[in-house]
């Protein structure tokens, strides 16, 4: 004591009392704490000696200012750059090569360093663990650069810990250099590279992420802990923005290095490769996922599904169907939907109704889509007079669930079937409903007058179509003027064609009438066609040929 008195440096004395153990035992399982200040020693140089403190000092240090001991220049070069040319008003995102830490300078004097009592390096590990779950940054930052400063080697799961308590706190910069650390001591595993690349991601661009991505790559020690975890990190990063075509290079990157995927691998792949329209590339994930023995979830079934319904592979998504339901997984109405539609238009009427039977089975309630499905489904098999018989019982049971797309697949059937009263009449609902009656709908009302050879009733509906502000389009024209001339309505042939001088309809027209022998009409028409500049087509140059001699 007496030494350390003239000498100047400051110690605790410890008073001789009962609770001198406890407090002794108190000091061993703490940390020794230096606090810098400056003595005289017997050469005249100033020298730092430690004073001793206890592990709650630590814990109330957080209280203080948050911004005290952080640094803010990165080890990794293209950071350092950035954080640079931020500071002069520039905005270069570029990324360059990594720099070495030695290149680097770094203002020590804003770290706390302590005097380590303690030397096992596992004990001290735990201790950086406890303090970065409880969030204690600068308590476990300042462990760390101790540990660092005494030749001592935290381990990688502590060092992971500490890093993910850096990130929560937006603390980038140290998180970057002790990450640096743990590359320079090799003990960086996959879960340090995926929590570095997702904060780079977040708080600078996924460009600089790819640029620590790729260089861990070309590194042997580094590649060494790319495992899938990383691999999902970079999946996941792409696939935020809907950018496949970096997805699927992860993918195949993946596999070139010999890394198998997990669940979570293929189905963000799957995910996002249906988001984006890519659906073979999906069907490929899911197939190499089957192949690796893994177990798809419940998002992955469906979007394959999705996937297969667009492709027109029916047949595969009853299979993925059938394996959910298997599994205990059950499929979503949407997707049921989807099967369904994709089944009617393969003409596939019993699986649609299985399928049907199975939504109902699973408490849906068939809605719009699945009953438009059905029809649409009758429609393809030519069981026309069954989908009329489907809407009767929709629009009686379900009619809350009618709408346009509906009444104009039931408008469809009456078409096919030449039933022009009740598309008439279907018509007339329609309208009185407040439904948006399209152009559609009246060419299909239209062509069943043509299938009926109605076409004074279709000339009506034609005008009260454009008394309804309906413009006609091609198929109208076209379905008028042939219904007119099976009916040998001449002279409304020729003022469709005055109104709208069009070349379809000019051959449709001359076409008619050489079949109803009218050989002087097709020759005016044909006439009328060439002064104007339309071009005949084949068959109108055929049968003109074989008409005009006759004239």
């Amino acid at each position: 004591m007496n030494c350390a008195k003239n000498h100047g440096f400051g110690v605790v004395v410890l008073a001789e009392n009962t609770s001198l153990r406890t407090t002794k035992r108190r000091v061993r399982e703490s940390f020794l704490i230096s606090k810098s200040f400056e003595g005289k020693n017997l050469c005249g140089l100033p020298s730092k000696v430690a004073s001793l403190e206890f592990e709650s000092v630590l814990e109330e240090k957080e209280d203080l200012d948050a911004n005290g001991s952080e640094n803010i220049l990165p080890p990794w070069g293209a950071l350092a750059d950035q954080e640079s040319d931020d500071r002069n008003g520039l905005d270069d995102r570029s990324t360059a090569p990594l720099k070495a830490v030695d290149e680097i300078k770094v203002d020590e004097s804003m770290d706390e360093i302590y005097y380590l009592e303690e030397r096992n390096e596992e004990i001290l590990s735990k201790r950086i663990l406890k303090l970065s779950r409880n969030n204690k940054v600068r308590s476990a930052l300042a462990l760390y650069r101790s540990m660092d400063a005494s030749g001592l080697l935290p381990n990688s799961h502590a060092c992971n810990s500490l890093l993910s308590c850096l990130l929560r706190n937006r603390r980038l910069d140290d998180a970057l250099r002790v990450f640096e650390f743990m590359r320079s001591s090799d003990i960086v595993t996959g879960h340090t590279y995926s929590l570095i690349l997702k904060a780079v991601a977040n708080a600078r661009s996924r460009d600089a992420a790819l640029s620590m991505f790729e260089e861990a790559e070309r590194d042997s020690n580094s590649k060494k802990c790319m495992d899938a975890l990383v691999y999902n990190t970079m999946i996941a990063i792409f696939g935020k923005v809907n950018d496949w075509v970096q997805a699927k290079r992860m993918w195949r990157s993946l596999s070139d290095n010999g890394c198998v995927g997990t669940v979570v691998t293929y189905r963000m792949l799957v995910c996002i490769f249906v988001r984006c329209g890519q659906n073979e590339l999906a069907l490929d994930a899911y197939h190499e996922m089957v192949q690796n023995g893994l177990s798809p979830g419940d998002d992955a079934m469906q979007a394959i599904i999705g996937a297969c319904v667009r492709e027109g592979k029916w047949d595969t998504a009853l299979d993925v169907l059938q394996c959910m339901l298997n599994n205990d997984l059950q499929p979503s109405l949407i997707t049921c939907n989807a099967l369904i539609n994709s089944l009617g238009k393969a003409a596939k009427v019993e699986l649609a109704f299985k399928v049907y039977d199975l939504l109902k089975s699973l408490g849906y309630a068939p809605d719009a889509y699945t009953w438009n499905g059905l029809l649409c489904a009758l429609n393809r098999a030519n069981r026309h007079a069954d989908a009329v018989q489907l809407f009767e019982s929709i629009r009686k049971e379900h009619s809350s669930v009618l709408n346009l797309h509906i009444y104009n697949t039931c408008l469809m059937s009456c078409q096919r079937l030449g039933l022009w009263d009740k598309a008439m009449q279907l018509l007339w609902q329609m309208e009185v409903s407040g439904f948006p009656v399209s152009v559609t709908s009246y060419n299909l009302v239209i062509g069943a007058c043509e299938a009926a050879r109605k076409p004074k009733v279709a000339l009506q509906v034609y005008k009260h179509m454009v008394q309804q502000k309906q413009t006609p389009d091609i198929f109208t024209l076209l379905s008028l003027i042939r219904s007119c001339i099976w009916g040998s309505l001449w002279k409304d042939v020729e003022e469709i064609l005055n109104a709208e001088p069009n070349g379809s309809l000019y051959n449709a027209a001359i076409q008619g009438t050489c079949l109803r022998k009218e050989r002087d009409l097709a020759r005016k028409f044909y006439m009328n066609m060439r002064e104007i500049g339309l071009k005949p087509d084949g068959k109108t140059r055929a049968l003109m040929l074989q008409n005009l001699p006759r004239c």
